[in-house]
């Protein structure tokens, strides 16, 4: 009697694996991001930033990049490929993948102390990779929800690197902005239809709407800590001597060793300011204010932020360095013979204003600030909001306060004292707020600083200007109250 063989149809044939084209295409996109990190280090294009680079091993990013190409673009090239194929090994290379991801993460943290925004993000990712391993169980609904989250932090960190395709073209990072925001779209939409797959329509609807929400809140509290932490490189474009104006080019060093670049310009009363400019700007940005300034009388240092123009050390858009800045200014005027150091100030514009707010809670040097276009560069100091807004107010600090998490989080510098205690801090310091009239969240700014200490804080708005466009908008009026309240204060 024949005996007849029976096959089970419904087990993938050995001849013919099962292929995991999804697997495929996540892996796939990951690893075109980690050759691109790969090759941007290997080429000096990105690095880790100099505090950072000297704990490399031999000091080398070069030897960064490729163990970068060997421990994770390697692993997931090799994945994307199998998962494709439907290669027998693909759960033990997704295992291997996930691990050394999630390695390499942690080697950053604990062993480098380097931190950013993709790390979160890429322990989720390295985690995604172990599941998908099927040596851990992780249900549908809560594989797509970690997806969803997984993209929204990349879609928000793209969108924070995007200033570096809008103003520098085409480079390593603007490259990374594009990938993180594809790669992030793409993991939202897969996470979405995985976690809503098979679900009721009105379910559907509602966790759509969830997504896009999520997406939204992502983008609000991590894009800007992004943005601030990773500023596109900017460039003197013009010098004082296209003013008339004699200068002396000098190099000044922070208490922390970053070299800042500056201008001196000789004054003849006897007073010094300090001058520096906003966020993603340079000292020649603030030429025409310094050159009033100097007409005055005033000998004036007109300022590079560190990692902005010509200075040293990595941006920080919030200004969070703004004290160790601006008191190698102090401390250079102080050290001139024609500068009497009880008569120094500081003038900033945006972020430089801010800094120069807080930098006299802790400068003795510093006698007198005007800060014209000064908001705020922490949560505390938008705490106005729910008053003037109502809930959407109370909301949005509550959003502040998370970002400002975020940002300690991406940066070596500490959140800075708010402004308002700043003034409180410094009561020997007169300080002159500019408003711009087109812009009323500079008045309630304005208004909720100067209630720290209003008979020392003078607030002066000029209609019909915008943001930082005082001097463009009245020139005459901006060279009068600042030259008059600086003659007043530094006397």
């Amino acid at each position: 009697m024949a005996v007849t063989e029976r096959h089970d149809v419904s087990a993938p044939s050995q001849t013919h694996p099962m292929r995991r084209p999804g697997l495929a295409a996540f892996a796939a996109v990951n690893a075109v991001a980690a050759w691109a990190g790969a090759v941007g280090l290997a080429t000096a294009g990105i690095d880790f930033g100099d505090a950072t680079n000297d704990r490399l091993p031999f000091g080398s990013v070069l030897l960064a990049g490729i163990a970068l190409a060997v421990i994770v673009a390697v692993p997931l090239t090799v994945l994307a490929w199998s998962a494709w194929t439907g290669g027998a090994r693909t759960d033990d290379l997704a295992l291997l993948a996930g691990v050394l991801i999630i390695g390499w993460i942690v080697v950053q943290i604990v062993v480098l102390w380097a931190f950013s925004l993709f790390q979160p993000a890429y322990l989720c990712i390295g985690a995604y990779f172990v599941v998908a391993s099927h040596r851990i169980h992780l249900g549908q609904r809560r594989r797509g929800i970690l997806l969803v989250a997984v993209g929204a932090v990349l879609v928000a960190a793209g969108v924070g690197l995007v200033p570096h395709l809008l103003n520098s073209g085409i480079t390593v990072m603007s490259a990374v902005s594009i990938a993180a925001l594809v790669a992030g779209m793409i993991v939202v939409i897969a996470g979405a239809r995985l976690a809503l797959r098979n679900r009721h329509r009105i379910t559907q609807i509602a966790g759509g709407v969830a997504v896009v929400i999520v997406m939204a809140v992502a983008v609000s509290v991590i894009a800007p800590g992004v943005a601030a932490t990773n500023a596109p490189a900017t460039s003197v474009e013009s010098t004082p001597a296209a003013l008339g104006l004699d200068y002396e080019p000098v190099t000044l060093t922070t208490t922390d060793g970053i070299d800042l670049a500056a201008w001196h310009m000789r004054g003849t009363n006897g007073a010094g300011v300090v001058v520096m400019h906003g966020a993603g700007s340079t000292r020649s940005d603030v030429l025409d204010q310094a050159a009033a300034l100097v007409e005055g009388g005033y000998t004036v240092a007109l300022i590079d932020a560190r990692g902005h123009g010509g200075s040293d050390g990595t941006a920080m858009e919030f200004g969070w360095y703004g004290d160790l800045d601006i008191a190698a200014g102090t401390a250079f005027l102080a050290s001139l013979p024609d500068v009497d150091p009880t008569r120094i100030g500081v003038v900033g514009f945006s972020m430089g204003g801010e800094q120069a707010i807080g930098a006299a809670a802790t400068d003795p040097l510093i006698r007198a600030v005007v800060a014209e276009g000064a908001t705020g560069r922490r949560a505390a100091d938008k705490d106005w909001y729910s008053d003037t807004y109502g809930w959407r107010g109370w909301l949005q600090e509550r959003l502040e306060t998370v970002q400002d998490g975020i940002t300690d989080y991406l940066t070596a510098a500490s959140p800075p004292i708010p402004l308002r205690e700043a003034v409180v801090a410094a009561p020997d310091t007169q300080f002159l707020l500019i408003t711009a009239g087109n812009a009323d969240d500079e008045g309630h700014a304005a208004t909720f600083i100067q209630s720290g200490a209003p008979e020392r804080v003078a607030v002066w708005t000029v209609d019909g200007a915008d943001h930082t466009g005082g001097y463009d908008t009245q020139p005459s009026d901006w060279r009068q109250h600042v030259v008059d309240f600086l003659d007043e204060r530094l006397d």
